[in-house]
């Protein structure tokens, strides 16, 4: 009787292997909750005093069969944008196949273009103007759970799937203006009221942040742009505002 606690203790550690090894890592692709299909809209965004609007957001999703395409344009004001468009497979996860992002400046010229292929691997990429223009053309290990632009709103509305002790950790290749590819953490935050002209909306609160390990983020916080978003609950849930930066020149917006 004396060996029995080492015994059990031996069970239950082998009762625990199997669990700790389907634990999600950061490149596994998102358990999809919701379907997804053909969607079209815009948004207003505005400047962080949340006053005058500064631009608008278009927003262009199709599916055929397994196959999603998304695009999303930021148009501002001053005559520049920013473009992401991505396409994945649908088929009880979300996994990332191909895209792109574009930020042109008030010319129109491509300040950064970033052309991103999870399935083949490869990252080419032009950043800057004139005689400080760079370029980039590179194989990369890109997980299939690697996420970007319009495909972080899916990972958002599936949250409650895949997320561990409240929080979520993906794959992403991010122009800083140079691409990085680095790991985003979604962390949810408390309830809150959001008010609106003639209304207050009951929504969730989200935090999404670089992250590294726990001894490095908080100087990662120092350096790397953070953004807040607000979830109305819902089959599906809907985005009610993001405010956050508008890319690596860490401008602010604020969308709703």
């Amino acid at each position: 009787m004396r060996r029995l606690p080492a015994t059990l203790t031996l069970a239950a550690g082998l009762l625990v292997l199997p669990a700790l090894a389907a634990a999600r890592s950061a490149g596994d692709p998102i358990r999809l909750v919701w379907d997804e299909g053909d969607v079209a809209g815009t948004s207003t965004i505005y400047g962080p005093d949340g006053g005058e609007p500064i631009g608008f957001i278009e927003y262009r999703q199709t599916r055929h069969g397994d196959r999603l395409s998304c695009v999303r344009i930021a148009h501002f004001r001053d005559g520049s944008s920013d473009e992401d468009s991505a396409d994945a497979r649908v088929e009880g996860t979300l996994e990332a196949l191909a895209g792109r992002t574009i930020i042109r400046d008030a010319d129109g010229v491509p300040a950064v273009d970033l052309t991103i292929d999870v399935a083949g691997g490869h990252i080419a990429a032009s950043w800057g103007r004139g005689a400080r223009r760079r370029t980039l053309d590179e194989r990369a290990a890109l997980p299939k759970g690697t996420y970007w632009g319009p495909l972080i709103f899916i990972v958002l509305k599936n949250f409650d799937a895949n997320a561990e002790d409240g929080r979520l950790v993906f794959r992403t290749v991010a122009p800083t203006p140079r691409p990085r590819a680095l790991d985003l953490k979604l962390a949810r935050g408390p309830r809150t009221v959001l008010e609106r002209t003639g209304a207050r909306l009951a929504t969730l609160r989200f935090e999404l942040e670089p992250t590294i390990h726990w001894t490095v983020d908080p100087l990662l916080r120092l350096v790397l742009p953070r953004a807040t978003l607000w979830m109305l609950p819902g089959e599906p849930p809907a985005l009610a505002r993001f405010t956050g930066p508008r890319n690596y020149a860490r401008e602010e917006i604020v969308i709703q």
